[in-house]
């Protein structure tokens, strides 16, 4: 379980100091699929950034099952995030000079993880892997970026706009077979998006505005993601 409790993340802009968070506070369960919607400044990218170690709250507290993660030091949070995370970012991050197969291997070793193939063609990218970042469309691109992130089999997804440089037939395939490996594995997926049809498939959507939670939804009963409309 993940048990976030006032969270502040704070900027000073001159003589102003801006929140990003302002009393932020939410429970998520193991095994919950979990939206995160809001306009552009509502808080949500760094609320990820945040619960995921990626960056430190001015106050507040982020537990993984008791665990707190914000009284870590930075090599402890650097394993925690090698060990209990993934990341899916808009950025691909893939390294330039190892081929897609390469690319995805990375993940899968932290993990050892021996099995990429299943990956590979599940993320559509099967026919593909000697390429090299630049020979790849900005879509493909970020199927190899998912893909890395699925191979290191994660407790916990974080995902910020993973579909965003797709089509909406591509964004289905991605959706579907996330939504498969978080059945088979168990994990947990929390993503930021700004579309929100993709909210009717979670388990669980958060709305934010302003630095704040403005409403939680409980879905007992989400939608296949055929069913979605972009």
């Amino acid at each position: 379980m993940l048990k976030v409790e006032n969270l502040i993340k704070s900027y000073q802009d001159g003589n102003e100091l801006l929140y990003a968070l302002n009393s932020v506070s939410l429970t998520v369960e193991h095994g919950e699929f979990v939206v995160i919607l809001g306009p552009s400044g509502s808080g949500k990218s760094t609320f990820l950034n945040v619960i995921s170690g990626l960056e430190s709250p001015d106050s507040g507290s982020i537990l993984y099952d008791d665990y707190e993660i914000g009284k870590l030091q930075q090599k402890e949070l650097t394993l925690f995030r090698r060990d209990k995370t993934a990341f899916i970012f808009q950025a691909y991050y893939l390294l330039p000079f190892l081929n897609v197969e390469a690319n995805i291997k990375m993940g899968a070793d932290l993990k050892g993880n021996q099995h990429i193939r299943e990956i590979i063609d599940g993320v559509g990218l099967g026919g593909l892997e000697q390429r090299l970042p630049h020979e790849l469309s900005g879509g493909q691109q970020q199927r190899a970026s998912i893909a890395r992130a699925l191979a290191k089999k994660p407790d916990f997804l974080f995902c910020d706009e993973p579909t965003g440089a797709l089509d909406e037939e591509t964004s289905k395939q991605i959706l579907t077979y996330l939504k498969k490996l978080q059945k088979q594995l168990k994990f947990t997926i929390i993503m930021v998006t700004h579309n929100s049809s993709i909210a009717q498939i979670a388990t669980k959507v958060i709305k934010m505005s302003s630095g704040r939670i403005v409403e939680v939804t409980n879905n007992a009963h989400p939608c296949d993601v055929s069913e979605l409309t972009w």
